[in-house]
């Protein structure tokens, strides 16, 4: 069985968007949670990450030769795996061990559309990052940010807003169903709802249906029955 390795769910927004794609596959994993926090957070220094993840950091997925889709070649010896220490990598690894899921559209054009939403997701907005970190048990009231985080809280809501106008008839989420798209930005969903950012009412709509998804709330309950916290970022 593949071995998920994460970081705290009230906070790890890169570890929550995998285990997302990987639960909506139906892919059966272990979870195995590594607490953030301490010496060398940030610094990519914690020994307990560095000795399950090459890149120093969570999310990372430890898949034996046998973790690989049936006919796929060249497989590795069973007794050989290797890590997956990407959250994106781990996405599409899920999606094309379980291809039945549609984590990608069947499109060609729509998938790279997807794609494309789900990409921009992983390397943009820096601003929010910085501000807006994923604190999932924390509520505060809306507040003046700087223009750079508020440029960002704009694109954020017209990628919403105009991935589900054009392709998100067929459901509640940007594509219809759930796709890694919604998985990349399902913690951008936590955010808002963390920081009390107002919203149109085409993305309270699509913030409603991320929340109310089976796996989100249950990787929810875990993160707010956590013990561990952290200061840096409740302070936010």
């Amino acid at each position: 069985m593949p071995v998920l390795y994460i970081g705290n769910k009230n906070y790890s927004s890169w570890s929550l968007r995998p285990w997302l794609a990987l639960k909506w596959a139906n892919v059966a994993f272990e979870e195995r949670v590594i607490q953030l926090g301490g010496q060398g957070y940030g610094r990519s220094q914690i020994p307990e990450v560095r000795a399950v993840s090459p890149s120093g950091r969570v999310p990372a997925l430890e898949v034996s030769g046998t973790g690989r889709r049936a006919g796929s070649t060249p497989a590795l010896p069973p007794s050989e795996s290797v890590v997956i220490w990407d959250s994106l990598a781990i996405c599409e690894w899920a999606a094309e061990n379980a291809p039945a899921a549609h984590l990608w559209p069947e499109d060609p054009m729509v998938r790279a559309v997807c794609r494309s939403v789900a990409c921009e997701m992983h390397s943009s907005f820096a601003a929010v990052r910085r501000d807006m970190s994923m604190n999932i048990r924390r509520r505060t009231t809306p507040r003046d940010w700087p223009q750079d985080t508020r440029d960002d809280l704009v694109r954020i809501e017209e990628v919403w807003t105009t991935i589900r106008a054009r392709y998100g008839a067929g459901g509640p989420f940007l594509f219809g169903a759930r796709t890694i798209a919604d998985a990349f930005y399902a913690p951008v969903v936590t955010r808002f709802r963390t920081y009390g950012v107002p919203l149109s009412a085409s993305s309270a709509g699509y913030s409603e249906a991320v929340l109310a998804d089976p796996s989100f709330r249950e990787w929810e309950a875990a993160g707010v029955a956590e013990p561990w916290t952290l200061a840096q970022t409740d302070a936010l």
